[in-house]
């Protein structure tokens, strides 16, 4: 209930704030990044996780939440359709899963790292397939990977695979901030593999991501998100992200080239939306807009843009009622 009340608190906020309305999905008009899209597939309702595929050009891997199976789905981002459902095999049944990275080997990675209670299950898992070379249905097998935490165990969305090293790191939600946390430099499948804190967020946190070149670090939250310099890991923060307003926003990645970054939400067809990525990733010279919140509260940059008050409602709302409908079955 904390959690639902928290969402629920912050977005009435939202629109006590009367945010401008969200534009559409942007482009650079030179063709590079992506645009945003819909996921249409009726069997994706919670979609908590989101990829680029580094071997088939706007393609991006989904999966839901909970109560699905080891399922993993190809989302063409040109027509929104699914394109190949890839289902992996020796692991258990997953439990939470709630992040998806590709490693520098074009390695997928799938964080079973849920845990809504902050606690409850003291350890989680990683698991990890080879990117198919052919979308098409099919079977995968995968390596299973338990992971513990050195402080202690923790709820977590947001798990992230370098794409220069390959090392794996996650960020555990916390409504107050969380912490970046570091595996082993080579993840165990025989024993156990025990993350500990290198750093703080300053977000209540909902995925992340790496952009292409590893030089970037970027933390959606369901309201705002934050763009660190990667710096070896000894991250500083540098500015806010662009995120768009979205029911229940829980998932993030850049493009492939590193144009733009996708944000998505949970939901019956929802939507995954494009904005400029900051600098850092391909153009250097790009900076957010500020049109995003932020959770740290800095003061919010505005723009001209004509307010929609309605429309925000409607979106707080909705997110409201989706948020009670996960919560009560979670529950139940």
């Amino acid at each position: 209930m904390r959690r639902f009340l928290a969402f629920l608190g912050a977005g009435f906020l939202v629109g006590a704030l009367a945010l401008p309305a969200a534009a559409a999905p942007s482009d650079d008009g030179d063709g590079k990044g992506d645009k945003g899209f819909t996921i249409t597939d009726s069997r994706i309702t919670e979609s908590s996780g989101l990829a680029a595929s580094h071997l088939h050009p706007g393609i991006y891997w989904t999966h839901n939440d909970s109560n699905d199976g080891p399922y993993i789905y190809a989302v063409d981002s040109s027509t929104g359709k699914t394109v190949a459902t890839v289902t992996f095999s020796g692991v258990g049944k997953p439990r939470d899963v709630e992040a998806i990275s590709i490693g520098p080997h074009n390695e997928i990675y799938v964080g079973d790292i849920g845990d809504n209670l902050d606690g409850t299950w003291p350890y989680v898992w990683i698991y990890k397939l080879p990117e198919p070379k052919v979308l098409k249905d099919q079977t995968i097998r995968a390596t299973q990977y338990v992971v513990k935490y050195s402080d202690g165990a923790r709820n977590a969305e947001s798990l992230i695979v370098h794409p220069k090293t390959g090392r794996v790191y996650i960020i555990d939600k916390k409504e107050d901030g969380g912490h970046l946390f570091e595996g082993p430099a080579t993840l165990s499948s025989s024993g156990t593999n025990y993350f500990k804190p290198i750093a703080t967020v300053d977000l209540w946190a909902t995925d992340a991501a790496f952009s292409p070149n590893g030089r970037q670090l970027a933390v959606r939250g369901y309201l705002g998100g934050i763009y660190y310099d990667w710096n070896g890991g000894k991250i500083k923060r540098e500015g806010r992200l662009d995120v768009p307003l979205q029911g229940q926003g829980e998932s993030v990645s850049y493009s492939a080239d590193g144009t733009k970054l996708m944000y998505g939400s949970e939901g019956t067809d929802s939507p995954v939306q494009a904005e400029d990525a900051p600098g850092g990733s391909s153009d250097s010279s790009k900076s957010p807009s500020g049109g995003g919140s932020s959770a740290s509260g800095d003061s919010d940059g505005g723009s001209g843009s004509n307010v929609k008050i309605g429309a925000v409602a409607v979106v707080v709302v909705g997110g409201a009622l989706f948020g009670l409908r996960r919560l009560t079955r979670r529950r139940s």
